[in-house]
Formats: C-alpha cells, structure tokens, sequence
C-alpha cells in the first residue's frame, strides 16, 4: 500500500491520528515540520521570524518532496503544506490524502495555550483561524478525503481512514494490516 497522507489545519489532530495509524499499521511516521525543523537547526518560529513564510514554504516543499517518493508511510503535513498545487500532486502519486477538519471553535479550544503557532501570534487569533480556514478551503477541499475529527477519537478516526483505504482496495480487504 502506498502513504497514507493527512492534511489539515492546526489543531485538527493529524499528530495523533498519524501516531494511532502508526500503531495500528506498523508504519513510520514522517511529519513534515519536523522534517524542517531538523535540517533547518532551527524551530518553525525561528524560522518565520528569521526568514518569513515564503522561506518556510519552501522548505515544507523540499521536505515534502523528500518523503513523498517512499511507501508505507503516514506523513503529516504542516497546515499550509496544501497551499503549493505541487506538494499536493506530489502526495497524491504515491498515496492517499485525508484532510481533517475542525470547527474554528474546536481549533481554538485545542491550540488556544500553545505558543509555537506563528500564524496565530495575532491581536485576534480565533479571527485569524476563520479567516485562514476560510481562504484554505479550496485547498483542502484537493484532499482524496474528508473527514470531521470533532468528537472523535484519533482511534474512531484512525479505524475510519482504515475502512475508506479497504474499500478502494478490493480483495485487499485486512491484507496489508
């Protein structure tokens, strides 16, 4: 079976998802902003605040490039790795994309503490999730799959992913678990 790959906003659970997947299939995890953080030497933060965003997301499409050619992986990809037509293609030739949703709310109620989110160091950061959510839509919307993480379990999700990826495989059904 090729990648299973999981797109999103922040906050959504891709990490957790991505880490029961893990489990259940026995596959790596690859996520793309470790990736960057690790042949950068430097964290996402530090990186939007020495170089800006456009460094970044070219550093996200190097990283993506690099893990897109392999198999049997589940890659999580930053937030905005959906932005560049490119990563997405590059994903979807050797694997299946699953975006995860969240309301805005339910994005705010699980990042909201945190403060290594550098598009949210803002005046106004649950305005800034709807305003991003809504201008990322048609590039989630690319996704293979959308599913809605709202109170779900990463467990509920990962089982969810599992049977969407035996049904489009026929006679496959439990062969590669």
């Amino acid at each position: 079976m090729a990648n299973i790959v999981l797109v999103g906003f922040m906050g959504v659970g891709k990490t957790s998802v991505a880490a029961e997947l893990s489990r259940q299939l026995g596959w790596t995890v690859v996520d793309t902003d470790d990736i960057i953080e690790a042949d950068a030497g430097l964290t996402i933060p530090e990186i939007f605040e020495k170089f800006g965003e456009p460094h970044f997301r070219d550093l996200e499409s190097q990283a993506v490039a690099a893990v897109a050619q392999k198999s049997q992986q589940i890659i999580s990809t930053g937030g905005g790795a959906v932005l560049r037509r490119s990563n997405v293609d590059l994903l979807k030739e050797n694997g299946t994309v699953f975006c995860l949703t969240a309301t805005p709310e339910e994005i705010w109620q699980r990042v909201g503490h945190e403060t290594h989110r550098p598009l949210l160091q803002t005046p106004d950061p649950q305005g800034r999730i709807r305003q991003l959510l809504a201008e990322r839509a048609p590039y989630y919307a690319q996704a293979d799959h959308t599913i809605d993480t709202v109170g779900k379990s990463p467990q509920d999700i990962a089982e969810g992913i599992l049977q969407i990826l035996d049904a489009r495989t026929p006679g496959k059904v439990g062969a590669e678990y």
